[in-house]
């Protein structure tokens, strides 16, 4: 399914992208027990195909439940217990309700009032995770929809959604943020959410992204952020909400001057709202530590290191033609 839509891309570096294509084809055919757990599982379900889908609402719904046998269904529930932690939805699998850790539909629903024309479009959404978001896109009709998740596990539970959804104009590349540059001159719209303060060189990783897009092209961000006015960031010592892999968390007007010394142009401010454990938070799905063991019980303006508390910010930027 990779070729479909590589032809269709501006990109000079096509063959580059089909040998990594082919290495991570190759690589993830290997007899390895990480690979296993999530390849058997697909293999066991790709018979079957859903009958109803809705992509519309906040709940995506693929299947109902008297579509299948119950020894299907059970093979259902197991798979996509296997496929926790859910970190992102709510899904609706024949009939089995996935309650996520977060709240994806907000998210979503807070860019809806900007969201640029995508029908007929190529989109990119960095970081997809499960697919949620691109299930969302399907709905408005883009010719293309290219999930980048580098995460196995993240991965599979597309890939295995999809199988039974259908969808011939989404696909996932097990790539990173890293790898975006390739796609040079690409993609009409990419959306980058919950990513950027993961990166250690979020103007480089900005810039990678402005070449990967078509002129006129839209950039949708949503980002972990700090409150305040001045164009700031803080850079924790080691962990910032106990997770160690977050490098600048910015104000959003300190993003919004990320985005603008990067290359776009029309960079506006559209969302930001403080986090609480109503969005994010453990559930019967995703069992570990969640919004609440992040922040200290006695102070809910900070972080238990003591940082100032996450809120959420939302940009939007163009590429100008």
């Amino acid at each position: 399914m990779h070729n479909n839509y590589i032809e269709y891309l501006n990109t000079p570096h096509q063959e580059k992208i089909r040998r990594l294509q082919e290495e991570n084809d190759k690589w993830l055919a290997l007899p390895k027990k990480g690979i296993t757990r999530y390849l058997e599982p697909l293999r066991e379900l790709s018979h079957i195909r859903a009958k109803h889908l809705d992509v519309s609402g906040d709940v995506v719904k693929i299947g109902a439940r008297d579509e299948l046998t119950s020894a299907d269904q059970q093979k259902i529930h197991t798979a996509m217990r296997n496929f926790m932690p859910w970190r992102k939805g709510p899904f609706e699998i024949f009939g089995l309700e996935i309650d996520s850790e977060w709240q994806s539909q907000r998210k979503w629903n807070r860019v809806l009032p900007v969201l640029p024309d995508l029908e007929g479009k190529i989109i990119a959404d960095i970081g997809c995770n499960n697919g949620y978001y691109m299930f969302r896109m399907a709905a408005f009709k883009p010719k293309y929809v290219i999930g980048f998740e580098p995460y196995l596990h993240y991965y599979f539970t597309f890939k295995t959604l999809n199988t039974f959804a259908g969808l011939d104009n989404l696909f996932i590349e097990r790539m990173g943020v890293e790898q975006i540059g390739l796609f040079e001159n690409s993609f009409d719209v990419v959306f980058l959410m919950g990513i950027l303060y993961h990166r250690s060189s979020p103007v480089e990783t900005l810039k990678d992204i402005f070449t990967a897009m078509r002129p006129g092209g839209t950039l949708i961000v949503e980002s972990q952020g700090i409150p305040g006015n001045d164009p700031m960031a803080i850079f924790p010592e080691e962990r910032y909400a106990k997770v160690p892999g977050t490098y600048f968390v910015p104000t959003a007007a300190c993003l919004k001057n990320w985005m603008t010394r990067s290359g776009f142009t029309e960079v506006e401010i559209f969302d930001h709202h403080p986090m609480t454990n109503t969005e994010q938070r453990r559930t019967q799905w995703m069992e570990f530590e969640s919004y609440d063991d992040f922040i200290d019980p006695k102070d809910p303006t900070r972080t238990i290191e003591g940082y100032p508390a996450p809120i959420r910010v939302y940009l939007k930027g163009k590429k100008s033609g």
